[in-house]
């Protein structure tokens, strides 16, 4: 039997809040690396320029797996076709992996990493993702 998205089943309902969850994350880690970026290279003059240095600029390429990875979710959940339980789970898995920091790991993970270890309300945001993704793995 192969279950499908419904509102009310729970692997579906927690990818619906770890979404949400890994929305304000990645929200919180740009503006901490926006300040950081303008404490080297001086004050981003404007939105769209701060748009470009995101896509663009290598500074911020380890942030790019979080937006992809929200795009994805958001697809997945309003595609035409329900997902499964297991592309949930799938999910709900990677998302496990995105949010693991390492201060040896790769750029991604440590500078993750730093970014917890410098900011309280990153490190109390992440400890909401990690709560959300470990109930009932």
């Amino acid at each position: 039997m192969s279950f499908t998205y419904s509102p009310g089943n729970l692997p579906f309902q927690r990818l619906r809040d770890v979404r949400g969850a890994l929305l304000q994350l990645h929200k919180a880690l740009l503006h901490s690396e926006r300040d950081r970026y303008e404490r080297f290279h001086g004050r981003i003059r404007s939105k769209g320029e701060f748009f470009q240095l995101v896509v663009q600029d290598e500074w911020f390429s380890w942030l790019r797996p979080f937006s992809q990875f929200i795009v994805q979710i958001d697809e997945a959940l309003s595609a035409k076709e329900p997902i499964t339980l297991h592309q949930a789970n799938e999910l709900l898995d990677e998302a496990r992996s995105l949010v693991s920091p390492d201060e040896a790991g790769t750029n991604r993970e440590q500078r993750y990493y730093q970014a917890i270890q410098r900011d309280p309300n990153i490190a109390l945001m992440h400890a909401d993702v990690s709560r959300l993704l470990s109930k009932n793995k």
